[in-house]
């Protein structure tokens, strides 16, 4: 103990003299490398269970991967399994293929609830034993693989980026003609398009048609090839976060193990980037690697003001530079992601002193970079300003995840009970503009508490991007991933943590393998199934897995970690 405390005081002091913290800046360095050193790594008999959750996640995707071959999202034409003796048995019993999936599920989403026991702690915060970096990462990698090699899962939009991505090939507008005008209703791409998007333009970011332009001229009309490509391109996303994630949490005393297990091997991002294959991923990615270079140009703390303002060399604004242009590559994939750029103004405006001076300067400096980067984009392209206009294109679903939406349905159909007549129409319209107003509200209130030194800006972030995606009209199982992973960098108390870890376990048992709806009969029978296989194998484990939290007095932690650690 006494080496620990001579260390933090070490730390503290070299903080103070050599890059001028501020005393909680300091305190922060300090309790980061606590939080670091001091709690343990896995016991003998902690390795054994690890192995065994490993096992268990490896064995739950495995499983989905399988049941894919029946209940996945499969081409309608160029089906590589279709007709085959064995493999394509599998579409021909889809109730059991339903069942097979969900025990996957159920699998995957046990074992990274038990995983969670060895990268966060123990009941109040308290450490236990905690995973390496390179064990999460084995994991992660075991986990992934098998969804990796499956065929699409929960969703066909992947589909729908081929098809547009066609569109644009060709030299039309995707953002003026649908497939069906565009490619014609005979034309393989289409024919693989959900009925509901066949006539609307394409809602993505010009640099994400842009690749996806690339990738058709690669691979065109062979949908397999052009599934492997955007799943490569969503794998290239995903090493980005894998790389952010980590780096972004030490900037907030968070464990980089930690972060990676709610962050990146979070059940959501396996199920619906991974296995989904949804260009989220990397709008995400561009998104927290420009965030962390934007905060590494900052000589000082983000949340400390300095006084007198430091000095700005030709590296930090370099790094500035290069993370906002890569915040605005980001909004070129999906527009959301530009409301980092806001989060790095105030703070960088913290950083020139705490006026409105330099909030307007920040603002231009950033604005001016973003808006460099659009026009190089749209220009280089070819595809122009189209996207403006497309970005509410799915509000033509009803997403039953999103408050306004539900708030408006159930209220609409009150009025229908009560004999007042069907207002559900006028009654969404109403609910989506006052959530608009509110998450508005909201962002703007995350930024004031970024400016003044109140919250982190990526907590700050990742909260601002928490109400829009709940106050959105539309809101799909992956867009929660928006504010979950930025949080996951920053989040360490269970008022925020666990929202997120609920969310995701909910919202990931709940969701059907292809994005479709099946009979309720299918349904009901799998998810019997799936809980009578459930109960049986919590009993036959309940001493081989940590069910159970181990008393805080028999794990061999310091007094002093307990405190420290997040």
């Amino acid at each position: 103990m006494w080496v620990a405390e001579r260390m933090r005081s070490e730390i503290a002091g070299l903080g103070r003299r050599v890059i001028g913290l501020d005393s909680s800046a300091a305190q922060y360095v300090a309790g980061l490398h606590t939080a670091e050193e001091e709690v343990p790594g896995l016991d003998r008999r902690e390795a054994l269970q690890f192995r065994r959750i490993q096992l268990l996640g490896t064995t739950g995707t495995v499983v989905m991967a399988i049941s894919a071959l029946g209940v996945g999202a499969q081409p309608v034409h160029q089906n590589p399994v279709s007709g085959l003796a064995v493999i394509g048995l599998f579409a021909r019993v889809p109730t059991s293929m339903l069942a097979m999936c969900m025990i996957g599920v159920v699998a995957v989403v046990t074992a990274w609830l038990l995983l969670g026991r060895f990268a966060v702690g123990g009941p109040g915060g308290a450490p236990w034993h905690r995973i390496s970096r390179s064990q999460l990462d084995r994991t992660l990698l075991l986990w992934v693989t098998p969804l990796v090699v499956a065929p699409p899962m929960f969703s066909n939009d992947v589909y729908s980026y081929l098809a547009q991505s066609e569109i644009a090939r060709r030299g039309m507008d995707p953002y003026v003609v649908g497939p069906a005008t565009g490619l014609g209703l005979n034309n393989v791409l289409t024919n693989n398009v959900p009925t509901i998007w066949r006539d609307t333009p394409a809602p993505y970011g010009p640099l994400f048609l842009w690749i996806g332009r690339g990738i058709a001229e690669i691979t065109g009309d062979n949908i397999v090839l052009g599934v492997w490509a955007h799943r490569l391109l969503e794998l290239g996303g995903m090493a980005l976060i894998v790389w952010a994630l980590p780096r972004l949490a030490r900037r907030c005393g968070v464990a980089p193990v930690s972060a990676l297990w709610l962050g990146a091997a979070n059940p959501l991002v396996l199920f619906h980037l991974v296995a989904g294959v949804h260009n989220d991923t990397l709008m995400l990615g561009l998104m927290l690697v420009g965030l962390e270079y934007c905060l590494r140009a900052f000589p000082t703390n983000p949340g400390a003001e300095a006084d007198p303002p430091p000095r700005w060399d030709r590296r930090a604004w370099t790094l500035l530079g290069f993370g906002a242009v890569l915040i605005a590559l980001a909004s070129m994939v999906k527009v959301p992601a530009i409301i980092a750029l806001g989060f790095v103004g105030m703070a960088l405006a913290r950083q020139w002193g705490r006026r409105i001076g330099p909030v307007f300067l920040a603002a231009v400096v950033l604005g001016v970079i973003a808006a460099a980067t659009t026009l190089l984009v749209c220009w280089g392209s070819g595809l122009g300003f189209g996207w403006i206009y497309t970005l509410g294109t799915a509000n033509a679903v009803r997403s039953w995840m999103s408050l306004p939406t539900a708030l408006g349905i159930i209220t609409g159909f009150g009025g229908v009970l009560l004999g007042l007549g069907d207002h559900t129409t006028a009654l969404l319209t109403f609910t989506r503009l006052l959530a608009m107003a509110a998450a508005a509200f909201i962002s703007l209130r995350m930024l004031v508490a970024t400016w003044t030194g109140r919250l982190h800006p990526i907590g700050a972030l990742g909260l601002a991007l928490g109400a829009i995606v709940l106050l959105s009209p539309v809101v799909q199982p992956w867009y929660l991933l928006w504010a979950i992973v930025p949080l996951a960098a920053w989040a360490t108390t269970p008022a925020f943590r666990v929202p997120a870890v609920a969310f995701s376990v909910v919202v990931g048992v709940l969701e059907m393998p292809r994005g479709a709806e099946f009979e309720v009969f299918q349904v009901i029978e799998a998810a019997f199934t799936t809980v009578a296989v459930s109960v049986v194998f919590i009993a036959l484990t309940r001493n081989a897995l940590p069910w159970r939290y181990r008393s805080v007095a028999n794990s061999p932690v310091s007094e002093k970690s307990r405190v420290d650690a997040p």
